[in-house]
Formats: C-alpha cells, structure tokens, sequence
C-alpha cells in the first residue's frame, strides 16, 4: 500500500526546527529590525562584562573604567 501525501499539519511536522538565533535572525530580515543588533550587540558586551568581572579577569577589566 503507497502512503497518502502528507497535509499541511504532516508537512510540519516533518520541517526541522530552527535555532534561536535562526529564528532572530528571519524576524530581523522580515520586520526589518535591524536598529535592534546594535542594542543587542551592547547587551551581551555587558553581559560578558558582568560574568568575566567574577572571574581572574577582574582586574584586568577594572582597568578599562
């Protein structure tokens, strides 16, 4: 017996999942958002910041302020 073609739903199913950063990536190029990257790109400069600041880095990046 031939399997019956998948529907809309099966087809789904069947599509691989795309990354966190797929999906930011396709919402930046169909909303045209691009003024967010810079505001993101800050965010995690000082997300790293804050992690290296607890680590042997501290001194060193004391320095930079």
């Amino acid at each position: 017996m031939s399997r019956p073609t998948p529907n809309d739903f099966e087809a789904a199913a069947d599509c691989h999942d795309e990354t966190l950063l797929g999906e930011f990536w396709a919402f930046l190029r169909q909303n045209k958002k691009w003024w967010l990257l810079p505001i993101l790109a800050v965010l995690l400069v000082l997300g790293l910041l804050i992690v290296l600041s607890g680590t042997a880095a501290a001194p060193f990046i004391y320095t930079l302020f």
